[in-house]
């Protein structure tokens, strides 16, 4: 069944179940941000330490990173469908093993299989989609399936704050395995198994090469938060170490002859610095986020689901900000649009340095607000005009780039925005312990929320309010620099869209060639080569 001769109700059915695996990743990314402050706590939580919640967001996003495009190999060879099927059990396994894990060791372990079932479920996603509609259907079909991340950005955070105030917190992992049956039922009844003619290696040196060096990275960059230092061996060797492997990885993949991850496509200054500029922009907002959840609800005292509905604007500027941003890039140009867009997310990232304990709230609120709005203007126009400067074979090694890229980005700023509020905090709240009893010090120098904890528990109420204003006043010194970040990711795409010519005109003639060719050539991103495109089992059945 080619895609001209698939019933348009059943396409529309396919993409509904293809939304629905989005926003199931979409829902674990944001769920997670909200259930932060209640896993550092002693009680409620796991006691996990500030240096134990970066690895359990970045075991995720770091196992997610490095396999997206060893995944689109395996959807090649052994059929998308197999592979998507296989991420969401991956998913919904190691969903209720987060969920009942008994230590912050056990959950960073689960976190990490959870971001391998999200590797193998995003590129299988996105090449079912890309088999199953041709020609405009095809970019109206993306468009849609892209508001699934604005649904579960917004639904994310307050369905966790409910899971929280009225159960423990490993309802908010579990939620994910009903989402899963309905997304596995759904698939066996509609989509076929499509799979390339050609199938790609699966190039296991690269992706040992790629994890490695960036797991040694992020432990170096994490190292550096639990030490108070960078001059220790144990943290500088690491991040000399990450950064040797990860470049001896891009050496490999330049020998390879179809390498799954193509560094020479970062070569070309308008998609190298394209993605370099994205990767800084999601360095700079996983940054930002990851202190918002410790503010919010540690240092503000807001309930989680008060901390969840205080971040809807932020979600409902995201979902507003692309279509905004693509309608004023028909208008002018990418560059007239993202690169202020991306300059004023950054200034609203650098504005948490103006925060105190007291800020109004309606304050934070417009600013997250303008904050979703210019992220939102720069991550969907970015993406889709340097996935359509490249030619319809190399959109699948395209992709593959662009989403590591974005990843990788994610990792390293969960790691050094971390490393940076640990390092400021404890020399913050240091001249505060002079006459503070050995073990109380020590653990409130771990973190604010062991501060506070061991405040109660000593009847030290001071502590408290020392511990606010240590954490503050690291969250300040942090938004300084992640403003930097994101200033220099939008002097990057400044100089990389220097005379890049409006997507618009790329995109009407991509249109225009998928109108004109026909269907049986189509070639899904992953695919690796012009093929006709088939399915395992065609003529016998949907599934």
């Amino acid at each position: 069944m080619t895609p001209s001769a698939m019933p348009k109700s059943r396409q529309q059915l396919i993409l509904s179940v293809l939304m629905v695996c989005s926003l199931l990743i979409w829902l674990d990314n944001t769920v997670l941000s909200t259930t932060l402050e209640t896993l550092s706590d002693p009680v409620r939580g796991l006691n996990a330490s500030p240096s134990e919640l970066q690895w359990a967001t970045g075991s995720y996003t770091l196992a997610f990173a490095t396999l997206m495009f060893t995944a689109g190999a395996l959807g090649d060879r052994f059929g998308h469908r197999t592979v998507l099927v296989a991420g969401l059990v991956v998913f919904a396994a190691s969903s209720v093993w987060a969920a009942y894990a008994g230590d912050a060791g056990q959950l960073i372990a689960a976190r990490a299989a959870m971001g391998v079932g999200s590797a193998l479920i995003m590129p299988a996603n996105l090449a079912v989609l890309m088999w199953t509609f041709t020609g405009p259907a095809r970019s109206t079909a993306i468009a849609i399936s892209s508001t699934a991340a604005g649904v579960g950005m917004a639904v994310g955070p307050v369905l966790a704050g409910v899971l929280l105030d009225r159960f423990w917190w490993g309802s908010v992992f579990l939620v994910n395995v009903p989402v899963v049956v309905l997304a596995l039922i759904g698939i066996a009844l509609l989509v076929p198994n499509f799979r390339s003619p050609v199938a790609r290696p699966l190039d296991p040196a690269g992706m040992l090469l790629s994890i490695s060096g960036l797991a040694t990275l992020a432990y170096g960059l994490i190292r550096a938060g639990q030490v108070a230092s960078w001059g220790r061996t144990d943290v500088w060797g690491p991040i000399v170490g990450g950064l040797v492997l990860l470049a001896v990885f891009v050496l490999v993949e330049l020998r390879v002859k179809v390498p799954s991850f193509d560094p020479r496509l970062l070569a070309q200054r308008a998609f190298g610095g394209g993605n370099v500029a994205l990767g800084l922009l999601l360095f700079a907002v996983s940054a930002v986020t990851f202190y918002n959840a410790f503010y919010l609800q540690g240092a503000r005292g807001y309930s989680p689901m008060e901390a969840g509905l205080a971040g809807i604007p932020t979600a409902v500027g995201a979902t507003l900000g692309a279509p905004v941003g693509a309608r004023l890039v028909r208008q002018w140009s990418l560059r007239t649009v993202t690169v202020p867009a991306l300059t004023v997310a950054a200034l609203t990232m650098g504005a948490y340095g103006l925060f105190g304990l007291e800020t109004p709230l309606v304050r934070i609120e417009l600013l997250l607000l303008v904050q979703g709005l210019a992220v939102g203007m720069v991550l969907g126009p970015v993406t889709a005009a340097l996935i359509s400067t490249l030619p319809l074979e190399r959109a699948g090694a395209g992709s593959a780039v662009t989403n590591t890229v974005r990843q990788t980005g994610s990792v390293i700023g969960i790691a050094v925005g971390g490393t940076i509020m640990s390092i400021v905090y404890r020399r913050s709240i240091e001249p505060s312990l002079d006459g503070v009893p050995g073990p109380v010090r020590e653990q409130a120098l771990v973190s604010a929320e062991q501060a506070r904890h061991v405040a109660d528990a000593a009847r030290r109420p001071e502590l408290v309010r020392a511990a606010d204003e240590a954490f503050v006043h690291a969250m300040h010194v942090g938004a300084v620099w992640i403003m930097l970040i994101g200033l220099f990711g939008a002097a990057v795409l400044l100089i990389a869209l220097r005379s890049a010519r409006k997507p618009a005109a790329a995109v009407r003639e991509a249109d225009h060639e998928q109108e004109a060719g026909p269907s049986t050539t189509e070639t899904v991103p992953h695919a690796g080569a012009d093929a006709r495109p088939r399915r395992e089992g065609e003529g016998v059945g949907s599934h």
